[in-house]
């Protein structure tokens, strides 16, 4: 081991003593900066991570829409399924309807199901609660496990389901009665706004609702695993018919995607202030630390140590800092969001805000995502910003003359 760093260890951990104050100091405070770090990331990219997982799960990789309605849905599957990557499809249609069940009125999104395809694509059995996908038929529905408790129904009862084709008939004097369907079960898809607007139909159902005909609104598209879903669209609008039109979850979702990106970097940013913060701690406890140690400082230039070992030896002291404070922040960030949910359970009791939580942020649970390469750039931030915060402690110990130092009081 080289002498300028054993030195820079013994300054930092003196032999005999407790735990440095200073050191614990320097240390505490980038650690709390890259917990800060790996928590904030790691939720922002949870958020985007489970907005991607629903958008996929409930629209599929690809969409394909007309400009109006689609009259020959299977041979436009048929079409479809010829283009390399495309794994399945199943057809889709949806619309706004009026739900009654005693008092109550609600005004959630009414979606037809190809109940022989759709698992092929969106993989509905693994939301479905208290009920399988066999359950539904022509005369039930399923219901969104809020739009459920919101209603105040039970499996078993019967709703009332009021399309806006009502209207229609209404100006044209005819009489038209609304649909009664029997709740067979819940679906919880873990998204508040989903959970509490979803109704699903069979696709028959949906069509003699809207008065569809045999007509849908489109397809949804399953790919194979890795494929780029934006290439894929657009090898699809290669051979789709003129009206008919194919884009890819991400495009569809584009500008909100973009938002998401964007609060996760500004958030990223600003709270890498607080690693700054911490290195300003290390330069000003590194400087005292020169100003202490003048006279040993001039002693080793006396004993022959060049000006780069003694400005190495601060060098490596704030490196050690960065490498300490960057593993306890890691340790402390990670387990914080192992359990962060328990933690956020007991500030939502405290503070009694937890319908306010589920209202704005739209999650039953706290999501987290950690990312190597997010890990990766936090790390590489802090042990760079520690290490140059040892530089202005460095340069001023190299310029110290040996003579000047050694009559240093």
């Amino acid at each position: 081991m080289p002498w300028y760093l054993y030195l820079a260890l013994k300054q930092l951990f003196p032999t005999g003593r407790r735990f440095p104050f200073f050191t614990a100091i320097s240390i505490l405070g980038v650690a709390l900066g890259v917990a800060l770090l790996v928590v904030s990331t790691s939720v922002m990219a949870g958020f985007g991570h489970e907005i991607r997982r629903m958008i996929v799960d409930t629209q599929g990789d690809v969409q394909v829409r007309a400009d109006g309605l689609v009259a020959d849905s299977a041979g436009l599957a048929a079409t479809v399924a010829k283009v390399p990557g495309v794994v399945a499809s199943t057809r889709f249609a949806a619309g706004l309807v009026q739900v009654r069940f005693g008092d109550k009125r609600l005004y959630p999104t009414l979606q037809g199901v190809d109940i022989e395809h759709i698992n092929g694509v969106i993989p509905l059995d693994s939301y479905l609660r208290r009920a399988t996908l066999d359950d539904l038929d022509d005369d039930s529905v399923f219901l969104g496990i809020k739009l459920y408790d919101l209603l105040g129904a039970s499996i078993g009862e019967s709703i009332d389901v009021f399309s806006p084709m009502l209207l229609d008939d209404s100006r044209a004097d005819v009489v038209t009665l609304p649909r009664s369907l029997k709740i067979r079960g819940v679906l919880e898809i873990g998204h508040q706004a989903l959970d509490e607007s979803t109704l699903l139909v069979t696709m028959r159902t949906m069509q003699d609702i809207y008065k569809l005909g045999g007509a849908t609104k489109g397809l949804n598209l399953k790919l194979a695993d890795n494929e780029d879903p934006d290439a894929a669209a657009r090898r699809i609008n290669a051979v789709l018919p003129p009206g008919v039109h194919a884009a890819s979850w991400l495009t569809n979702n584009q500008d909100f995607l973009s938002i998401l990106q964007l609060e996760k970097n500004m958030i990223f940013i600003l709270l890498l202030f607080i690693v700054i913060v911490a290195g300003f701690s290390v330069t000003s406890s590194l400087l005292i630390s020169v100003v202490r140690k003048t006279r040993e400082i001039g002693l080793l230039g006396a004993l022959g140590a060049n000006p780069r070992q003694v400005a190495a030896c601060f060098c490596f002291q704030g490196l050690i800092i960065g490498l300490g404070g960057t593993v306890a922040g890691l340790a402390l960030g990670l387990g914080t969001l192992h359990y962060r949910n328990a933690i956020i359970t007991v500030f939502t009791k405290l503070t009694a805000s937890r319908e306010a939580m589920d209202r704005f942020y739209q999650f039953s649970q706290l999501p987290s995502w950690t990312t190597t390469s997010d890990l990766v750039l936090i790390v590489s931030c802090s042990v760079v910003i520690s290490t140059l915060a040892g530089l202005l402690p460095a340069w001023r110990a190299a310029k110290l003359k040996p003579v000047e130092a050694l009559r240093s009081e």
